[in-house]
């Protein structure tokens, strides 16, 4: 199953960019690739969003359940319905030397294994190039806001 691992240093106060993070509606600002994102479900330490995505042409769309755990500085999420056989990972908001570590772990199955071989590389590349967006708009967005 392809995974996708991105991470970035950014300078600032590690509640500050969980919180960033955490606002999942603000995401349409940080992803060029992602066309809705709404809050479904709230509740305390979780929120179910559905999300609609495109990728090469393609669009995806799913929902999933995000879990918050900010005292550890995770995000954790998982589809629970949607086009993907598979799609969870998390966020880690980690403290490094004076600034922050943020990483994000996208793991995915499309769930059509003979279409997997055409697929998987470019959906890898589309995320891993997606991720980055995100993490420089955010880095952006707190360093900038911090001056």
């Amino acid at each position: 199953m392809p995974s996708v691992e991105v991470s970035e240093l950014i300078a600032g106060e590690r509640s500050r960019v969980y919180g960033l993070i955490s606002d999942m509606e603000s995401y349409p600002r940080f992803m060029p690739s992602l066309n809705k994102l709404e809050v479904v479900e709230k509740g305390e330490g979780w929120t179910v969003t559905s999300w609609d995505t495109s990728i090469s042409g393609m669009n995806f769309r799913w929902l999933e359940r995000d879990e918050f755990d900010p005292g550890n500085g995770r995000i954790t999420y998982r589809q629970v319905s949607g086009d993907l056989k598979r799609f969870e990972g998390e966020w880690r908001v980690e403290e490094a030397d004076g600034q922050c570590k943020v990483t994000l772990v996208v793991d995915f199955d499309f769930g059509v294994p003979m279409l997997s071989s055409l697929l998987n590389p470019v959906a890898t590349l589309k995320l891993r190039q997606n991720g980055e967006a995100m993490l420089r708009a955010i880095k952006s967005r707190c360093e900038t806001e911090r001056k």
